[in-house]
This record gives structure tokens, C-alpha cells and sequence, in this order.
């Protein structure tokens, strides 16, 4: 199922609804913008928080966080640095993981793990610059198959790779 996400508005502070593909607005990324730390919350329509992204402060490599009702589900880590085809890494908690490669400027990267393709991110079917598609393979029975995690990693890549430490703490 692929969702429509504008990369515009994942400045720090702002809120944007994530759309499916028949134009319905399924999910709110809210930005908060007066944290110490950066942090989004994924809602659902109604605006109850499904989903909490916050940036690591203490570790070696960048990572964000990912936790559903103060747990962690997933950690999103930069892996290798290489000016062609970055990588990053999902960690969850009992050492599954997906690994993240591509073009992230570009917006365009798959999310994979043992188990296949989890999900694609391309800005290439679209016109606009600032649009580009989550297409999430939710046919999968595992963490995979949820697409409100897969767009908590989505988030979690662009902000990292966005401005390389523009917003540091």
C-alpha cells in the first residue's frame, strides 16, 4: 500500500497529515518544536498517539528512537558513511533488524531485512519535488507489515539525512 508523504513540511514544529493512495488522510506526523530533543508523535485521524520519535542524546552514531506506549519498538542508526549509497540500520529490541540503502537526498531507498523487501521510498513518480511515495509491503505478517512503524522510519531517515547535523542539540 503506497502512502503520500510531502517532505517540505518535516521541518522541526510542523504538523502534516500522511495520505494513502486514495487520498485519505490516515496518519498526522506532529512535529514538536520546543523539545530539547527532536521528537515526533505519529496519531491517528482522531489524534491519539500511536507512534513517538526522539532523537538519541547520548550515542555514538545519530539515532532516533521509536517507542508505542513508552516502549521501544525500533531504533534507526547511521550505519556507514559512503558519499554514494548511504546505509542505515533499524535495530529492534531481540536483535531483528532492516537495513535501510540507497539515495536519501533523492528520496529514493528501499528498507529490507532477511525476509525481503519491507518497503520502497521514491520521489521518482512524482512531478513535485517535495512529494514521494512510502509504498509499504503490507502483506507482510511481522513488524513489516505496519504501516504506521514503516512511516515512523520514513520520518526517522528524512530527518537525519536532511541537513548532516543541522539540527544538532
Amino acid at each position: 500500500m503506497k502512502f503520500l508523504v510531502r517532505e517540505r513540511v518535516f521541518d522541526i514544529g510542523d504538523d502534516f497529515w500522511v495520505e494513502n493512495e486514495a487520498g485519505d488522510r490516515v496518519f498526522l506526523v506532529d512535529g514538536k518544536a520546543l523539545r530539547l530533543r527532536t521528537t515526533f508523535e505519529l496519531k491517528d485521524p482522531e489524534g491519539n498517539e500511536l507512534l513517538r520519535i526522539r532523537k538519541a542524546v547520548l550515542s555514538v552514531r545519530e539515532a532516533m528512537r521509536i517507542d508505542r506506549d513508552g516502549e521501544p519498538v525500533a531504533t534507526v542508526r547511521k550505519r556507514v558513511f559512503n558519499p554514494i549509497k548511504d546505509k542505515l540500520v533499524v535495530e529492534f529490541p531481540g536483535g531483528h533488524e532492516w537495513e535501510i540503502t540507497g539515495d536519501f537526498l533523492d528520496k529514493e531507498y528501499s528498507v529490507n531485512d532477511a525476509g525481503g523487501p519491507v518497503a520502497h521510498i521514491s520521489r521518482k513518480w512524482f512531478r513535485l519535488r517535495d512529494t514521494y511515495a512510502v509504498d509499504v509491503n503490507t502483506y507482510r505478517t511481522d513488524a513489516g507489515g505496519d504501516p504506521a512503524l514503516v512511516i515512523c522510519v520514513a520520518v526517522c531517515v528524512d530527518a537525519m539525512t536532511r541537513d548532516d547535523g543541522a539540527d544538532e542539540d
